[in-house]
């Protein structure tokens, strides 16, 4: 391909906006033409104001791409429509930039697989951390044997989310939407990254795993957890193990840390820091996927994160998706701190919890908490 790919982006509100301000970024860099934008609802000023003069606006995909002719769609809406509307992108000849998480359910994984196979697209997914130069900086480190033989991957993730993050959306907190699967949780969503990234240092990121175990609790009164950790089995592969709360008592940078028989590497994956056996490692700067997505077309450079290396992922969904309802941890464990919207629910002891659990290979279970088991 030689001329600027056309592009058009489903969604405008939420993390559709950022989306938005990037391929705009790369429009006036003349990279892409941003050819318009879909909602369900009129897009807000800053939305309206990022589309180029000649850029169309539809409430209805359909009619969007009757009247442009992209070359790559971005999908940026709620998870349970991810693939309908990759469906219709599809349909109309567009290589897609999926937002995560890309599916939620293996089902939906295969159908997707086979409809990209089937057109001859491509398909970027949202895991921008699949395109930090940390990653081949760390993959080395482990294959050189800087740390001993990999025992296992540990992902650790403690955030603070108040009442007003859980009403942005009717899909937030939610297990299901109009009789769709959400799964929406730390696991699936806020810290899906930790997850995903884990998977594809452990060069398990396409498999499927022997035994996938969940713990999923709330301390919140909504559907989903908002307090969760997993580990995944795999043959011929060390576990991974990722602990994550919404619950926390201060917000913590995550990250991710790789197990060896004489060392460990902590990689906090949202800033770069990368430490190896106690020794930072420099890191260069990060590859931005939709731009990696439009050298895949033009130059036909490997895809950075590609649907095929979130199917371990996705089989996380669909277990976190099938599994019972969240356990309510004990009233006597859960703080509320605040009033109104910026209400925040905690649980005392739970940053250092989730630390454990990344540093044991724990799951919460197994490190004799009151409220866990």
């Amino acid at each position: 391909m030689t001329t600027k790919p056309a592009l058009v982006v489903f969604g405008t509100a939420g993390h559709a906006i950022v989306h938005l301000r990037h391929a705009r970024a790369m429009h006036d860099r003349g990279d892409i033409v941003l050819a318009g934008a879909c909602d369900i609802r009129e897009p807000s000023e800053e939305a309206r104001r990022l589309l180029p003069e000649s850029a169309v606006f539809a409430l209805d995909p359909a009619d969007l791409l009757s009247r442009v002719s992209p070359e790559i769609a971005i999908v940026a809406t709620p998870p349970h429509t991810h693939l309908p509307l990759s469906r219709v992108a599809l349909d109309a000849g567009c290589h897609l930039l999926l937002e995560k998480p890309p599916v939620l359910d293996l089902a939906a994984f295969d159908e997707l697989a086979g409809l990209l196979a089937d057109r001859g697209r491509a398909c970027q997914t949202g895991f921008q951390s699949f395109g930090s130069a940390a990653i081949p900086v760390v993959r080395d480190a482990m294959v050189r044997g800087e740390i001993g033989a990999v025992q296992g991957i540990a992902a650790a993730g403690a955030w603070i989310r108040t009442d007003r993050y859980f009403a942005r959306n009717p899909w937030a907190g939610r297990r299901r939407v109009g009789g769709h699967a959400v799964a929406d949780g730390p696991l699936t969503n806020q810290f899906a990254h930790a997850v995903a990234t884990a998977l594809l240092l452990n060069e398990t990121a396409g498999a499927l795993p022997e035994s996938t175990t969940v713990e999923l609790y709330r301390a919140r009164d909504i559907e989903s957890d908002d307090t969760s950790c997993v580990r995944m089995t795999f043959a011929g592969a060390p576990q991974v193990v990722v602990a994550a709360t919404l619950d926390a008592e201060a917000d913590q940078d995550p990250y991710l840390l790789v197990h060896g028989s004489r060392g460990q590497i902590r990689w906090h994956y949202k800033t770069d820091l990368v430490v190896i056996n106690g020794v930072r490692v420099a890191v260069g700067p990060p590859e931005d996927l939709l731009a990696n997505l439009v050298r895949h077309l033009r130059e036909d450079v490997p895809l950075l994160a590609p649907l095929s290396a979130t199917r371990a992922f996705t089989a996380l969904m669909d277990v976190v998706g099938k599994a019972p309802e969240p356990k309510a941890v004990p009233v006597e464990w859960v703080r509320s701190v605040g009033t109104g919207p910026d209400r925040r629910v905690l649980i005392p002891g739970i940053d250092r919890t989730v630390d454990t659990a990344a540093e044991a290979l724990a799951l919460f279970s197994e490190l004799a908490l009151p409220w866990a088991g």
